[in-house]
């Protein structure tokens, strides 16, 4: 499965996986890259010295390429972006945010960087800059969501730019990565599949939650106050929409979710945290190790596009 995609990032398969805040950790981001995907640790808003130490412990578990993302709003994020480059991390992916100021130093570090958007005019300004590619992620997707469907947003990110554009959201087998190969992506982006994962180290309440999941169990909260999220339904989701239906102010709806992610992802905390995950949540119904997921996900495209790839 050869596209410009793989070729970019020295990868066999064109399916990376996403950079969850509390899920991609080192454990589960070296086994995708091991499976000839590219694994991502996700820096969320953790310190320097935690992102340098999972950096560090994913180049002892695998020699493939791995990257991480950096979400640019965390307090963090000027000291990991300089660990990124004295490290040599392969890959660096960002969201909420522009990653303009780190470009020439995460160059010069020859580090491969592409960008989260959501929109076109974010997809070209990011190609102006300088990045490698982009990640086109529609509102199916788990966590923070923008506005566009994948279907929608990815053809047209693709006839903006001519960078290599990747699909998320909505993405859970071989039928998704075909049809977003067809929408002209050269690869996909994945999370929620990759959540119930044998080598995840998540609660397995939280596994449970969304191996039980059907396809109306997500919920977007957050929506008054601009920072849109989906999570499966529980007893939190559903005090925030009626809080956010009553006009709660901005603080009171924060005050819901504050560590919420945590509580479920750590603490397997499902009836109160934010059980993050995307609406595909419904087609995944089985626990495999990375390399046994990348395998069926790589035949299930095969099939699809009638091809030996």
């Amino acid at each position: 499965m050869k596209t410009r995609l793989t070729e970019l990032l020295g990868i066999e398969y064109p399916i990376i996986q996403g950079g969850m805040a509390w899920v991609a950790e080192y454990h589960l981001a070296s086994a995708v890259s091991e499976a000839g995907g590219l694994g991502l640790i996700g820096a969320a808003s953790a310190p320097g010295d935690w992102v340098r130490e999972q950096v560090r412990r994913a180049k002892e578990l695998t020699k493939k390429p791995f990257g991480v993302n950096i979400m640019l709003m965390s307090p963090y994020a000027d000291e990991v972006a300089k660990i990124m480059a004295e490290e040599e991390v392969p890959v660096v992916t960002t969201g909420a945010g522009s990653p303009e100021k780190y470009m020439q130093m995460w160059k010069e570090a020859g580090i491969r960087v592409i960008p989260v958007v959501a929109s076109v005019a974010l997809a070209r300004r990011m190609e102006r800059c300088g990045a490698d590619a982009v990640v086109a992620e529609g509102m199916e997707s788990g966590g923070h969501v923008g506005e566009s469907t994948t279907m929608a947003l990815v053809p047209q990110v693709v006839d903006a730019v001519e960078i290599p554009v990747v699909a998320a959201g909505g993405i859970g087998d071989g039928r998704g990565i075909a049809a977003a190969l067809m929408l002209g992506a050269q690869g996909v982006q994945m999370g929620t599949r990759f959540i119930v994962a044998k080598e995840s180290q998540v609660h397995n309440n939280y596994k449970k939650c969304i191996l039980k999941a059907r396809d109306i169990d997500t919920r977007v909260t957050g929506r008054a106050t601009g920072h849109p999220v989906r999570a499966i339904r529980n007893q939190m989701t559903k005090a925030y929409l009626q809080k956010e239906q009553e006009g709660a102010t901005f603080e009171e709806l924060e005050n819901l979710t504050l560590g919420g992610l945590r509580k479920a992802v750590v603490e397997g905390d499902v009836v109160n945290g934010s059980v993050m995950s995307g609406q595909i949540a419904g087609l995944v119904k089985e626990e495999l190790s990375c390399r046994e997921l990348i395998q069926k996900l790589v035949r299930e495209t095969e099939e699809v596009l009638c091809l030996k790839l």
